[in-house]
């Protein structure tokens, strides 16, 4: 699917209008549920910024390009992008697209605001072309482990999927746990059926099963098996990747899915900026907005902020990260170096653990908060 908020041609009152070239998984194999929020924070805060003049008087618009978790679709995008002169480079859920999206936007000297996704490398080396607003992996999953640890699971098995991302995140909960007695048991789910996945948990004695597997299947197959065996009646099930924030998850699996633990990107109580989002967000999605949705209007803030202060010309935005400071619907916004992280870094934002409500699964319970 590519779409454009603005027709070809489309002029301001100071010129044509600013392009921002947008990566979406809007189609499947992609996560659709997680691109439709991403897609409709980025155009709220498009509708924003042109409501209140656009950026130096002209209008900002989104040139869409659908990823379907293809990184090989997406990197021919980035390249289709700047042919078309897109100012700039945004969004992106999927780890191994936006590493993609990262390389050719560093190989063509293209800013790229990397909205959603987590995997620390997202380029070879560093880079002064590209920045990011969601927590590294690293981070947010070593807050997941040591939460693991503080409510008594040092038996772990984790179902999981070959990708770079999820080997990356059992590495990260393995280097946390061992230390503390913990070990990690990986199922390789290529090879093993859901009823499989619950005779191993029973033969391992695991006290927690966390889930690095896609979305909807094989997590939704698995959790009904684990859910439905009664010798696996105390066994807590986690996913730190995210795959219950979405209303999906609900509507498949029921109470079911209540009681699965994940990481969410917000904080415990939204500014009143953030509160107004909220509201417009949820008018647009008919639903309660993510943390994804928060993170594609944050996305938008900054980079029409950046082209405000250093223009739309690509070298005159090649180094506009270090300068950015904006109040975010999920708090102020500013980007650093970190330590092993190549791309600039916004350090960090909030991060809450949450999971399901079993006695109402519409409802959010926060589980611990940082």
């Amino acid at each position: 699917m590519n779409t454009s908020s603005l027709p070809s041609g489309a002029e301001g009152a100071d010129g044509p209008a600013i392009r921002i070239g947008a990566f979406v998984p809007l189609s499947r194999p992609g996560w659709v549920a997680a691109g439709r929020h991403l897609l409709a924070g980025l155009e709220l805060a498009v509708d924003e910024v042109n409501d209140a003049g656009g950026v130096a008087g002209a209008p900002l618009g989104l040139v869409v390009r659908d990823t379907a978790a293809d990184p090989q679709r997406a990197a021919a995008a980035v390249d289709e992008l700047a042919g078309l002169g897109v100012s700039a480079l945004a969004g992106e859920y999927h780890s191994v697209v936006a590493r993609a999206v990262a390389a050719k936007a560093h190989a063509l000297g293209l800013p790229f605001l990397c909205s959603s996704a987590v995997l620390d490398a997202l380029t070879e080396q560093p880079t002064e072309w590209v920045a990011r607003l969601a927590p590294a992996q690293s981070h947010g999953w070593q807050i997941y482990a040591g939460y693991l640890l503080r409510v008594g699971h040092r038996r772990i098995a984790v179902a999981i999927e070959p990708s770079v991302y999820w080997a990356s995140g059992a590495r990260i909960l393995r280097d946390c746990l061992a230390p503390h007695g913990g070990t990690i048991t990986e199922l390789d789910v290529r090879s093993l059926t859901p009823m499989a996945v619950c005779e191993a948990l029973v033969d391992d004695r695991a006290t927690a099963l966390v889930l690095l597997v896609g979305h909807p299947e094989p997590a939704v197959s698995i959790v009904k098996s684990v859910r439905r065996d009664q010798r696996l009646a105390a066994i807590m099930i986690g996913a730190p990747a995210g795959q219950p924030e979405f209303a999906e998850w609900a509507t498949l699996l029921g109470e079911d899915g209540a009681g699965v633990s994940f990481l969410r990107y917000l904080p415990d109580r939204l500014s009143p900026r953030g509160a107004r989002v909220e509201t417009a967000l949820r008018m647009r999605l008919a639903e309660a907005p993510s943390f994804v949705a928060f993170e594609g209007h944050d996305t938008v803030l900054i980079l029409a902020e950046v082209l405000r202060s250093h223009g739309v010309d690509r070298a005159g935005s090649a180094r506009p990260w270090s300068r950015v400071a904006i109040e975010g619907t999920r708090g102020k916004i500013q980007f650093s170096r970190m330590p092993g992280i190549s791309v600039w870094q916004w350090a960090w934002s909030p991060i809450q653990i949450v999971d399901r409500d079993p006695a109402q699964p519409d409802r959010f319970r926060t589980l611990y908060s940082s």
